[in-house]
């Protein structure tokens, strides 16, 4: 018999993200492996969405999404970054940022490219350039500011690197990118003629006082950077499936096309939910959860402490990396099993952001979830040190 897989079939494998969410259902734990907040969908992104079902929105949109919400991404972006953006020519709505993501490596790159990667990565970006033939030359950022030099991003430079992708802030590390870092990344990407793309879905979640910037708001950078964003995080509706895609026309037509061919479209009524969260929500909203999270990253990091699992405070997002090599096993998957089986609470194996060895002391826990469960979930874990 000739029937058989496709060669890419062994590049696509579940995450480790969902095994960790599948073994915590099996046990019946807090689930703080998987990157999904539980908090409450605004009342305007909820009620804007029912709306629209009402009034029968219930059909395929443009290829590059609703008029209401690609206005409502624009407006939005100019009101934090100062970017003039054509909601005409430069969004495209997709089916989540992974799939803006999907979409602009169909549109942009060719098999044997390759594109420079920081580590530790989020394994969507690493597994969809793969299932693409596209190559990660990886730059491993270094502990305990995640800091990289200019020499490793020359170093991974080769003639066949077409774009470098920049997370911030990053999942897993929490890492947000300073303006003298995104300085030597435009001026890497200028000298060597890149793309940039950028995975800023995290962008309202950011503490200490720190500011996310945007890489293309830097001198010279807007016609090569495609931003990438999302709904998903900071509305709470990460089964919605709305992302977005912000470039220079020429790049937009394309992405659109591939967004279509791929997916058709985001869903129709509930993009309009977003674009009524995005019209209606100000920038006390967007502190607000920012400070929520930022005082669970504060207790859910101490608590870590206390139990000798020293944690990497993250400057953003809401996950932190945690070293794990305290805990019985010899892999970061034995230790994040046995640390799921004396608590029923879950994370995901550093070694899944990570190319080398790197991540086997590690482990990423996520703190995006509603203070009783949270604190549920900080109480099964002292069970370590008792």
């Amino acid at each position: 018999m000739s029937l058989k897989v496709s060669k890419r079939r062994p590049l696509v494998a579940q995450s480790e993200i969902r095994n960790m969410s599948i073994e915590c259902a099996k046990a019946k734990g807090i689930n703080l492996a998987q990157g999904v907040c539980d908090l409450p969908v605004p009342d305007a992104v909820r009620q804007g969405a029912q709306e629209a079902m009402d009034r029968g929105i219930n059909t395929y949109t443009r290829f590059d999404g609703r008029w209401e919400l690609r206005k409502a991404v624009a407006e939005k972006q100019g009101r934090f970054t100062g970017l003039d953006i054509d909601p005409e020519g430069q969004v495209v709505v997709s089916a989540g940022a992974t799939g803006a993501f999907y979409s602009a490596c169909l549109a942009l790159l060719d098999e044997g490219d390759e594109v420079v990667v920081f580590e530790p990565y989020y394994g969507y970006h690493i597994v969809t350039m793969a299932s693409l033939g596209i190559k990660p030359r990886y730059v491993t950022l270094e502990p305990p500011h995640w800091s990289f030099t200019t020499k490793a991003l020359e170093d991974a430079v080769t003639s066949r690197t077409r774009a470098i992708i920049l997370n911030t802030p990053s999942n897993p590390a929490g890492k947000v990118f300073n303006r003298e870092e995104m300085s030597v990344i435009a001026d890497f990407a200028e000298a060597h003629d890149l793309f940039v793309f950028t995975d800023e879905i995290y962008e309202h979640f950011v503490f200490d006082g720190l500011k996310h910037i945007s890489p293309a708001t830097l001198p010279g950078m807007g016609r090569r950077t495609i931003t990438i964003s999302g709904l998903s995080k900071v509305f709470s509706i990460t089964g919605w499936r709305l992302g977005y895609a912000i470039c220079d026309p020429e790049w937009a037509l394309p992405i659109g096309h591939f967004s279509d061919l791929v997916y058709v479209c985001a869903p129709a009524p509930l993009q309009i939910g977003a674009a009524n969260g995005l019209a209606t929500l100000g920038p006390d909203y967007y502190q607000a959860i920012s400070d929520d999270h930022q005082q669970k990253r504060d207790l859910f990091c101490n608590t870590l402490k206390e139990i000798d699992l020293t944690p990497h405070v993250p400057e953003g997002a809401y996950y932190t990396l945690a070293d794990i090599s305290s805990l019985p096993g010899e892999t970061a998957k034995e230790r994040a099993l046995y640390l799921l089986q004396q608590t029923g609470v879950p994370c995901v194996p550093g070694s899944a952001f990570f190319h080398g060895p790197e991540g086997e002391t590690l482990a990423r826990f996520c703190f995006a979830k509603e203070m009783p469960v949270l604190e549920d979930a900080m109480n099964r874990l002292r069970r370590l040190s008792s």
